[in-house]
């Protein structure tokens, strides 16, 4: 059984519930869906040793609202 990529999720609100997310594929443009909107993270060279071992870090970057 293959493990699935996480990465933990860097800035953005506090309030967001999950900081740990799998990634797929890795390296691409995260959306978090999150209160009417999606926030996007993008992939650093930086990496957080977590309660899940060594992941590496997409940082913060933007929000976009869902159109109604």
């Amino acid at each position: 059984m293959t493990r699935a990529a996480k990465a933990f999720l860097e800035g953005g609100p506090d309030e967001l519930p999950e900081r740990i997310v799998p990634i797929l594929p890795p390296g691409v443009e995260l959306k978090v869906p999150y209160r009417g909107g999606y926030e996007h993270f993008k992939s650093t060279p930086r990496h957080q040793e977590t309660e899940e071992g060594r992941l590496p870090v997409y940082e913060w970057w933007e929000r976009t609202e869902i159109a109604e």
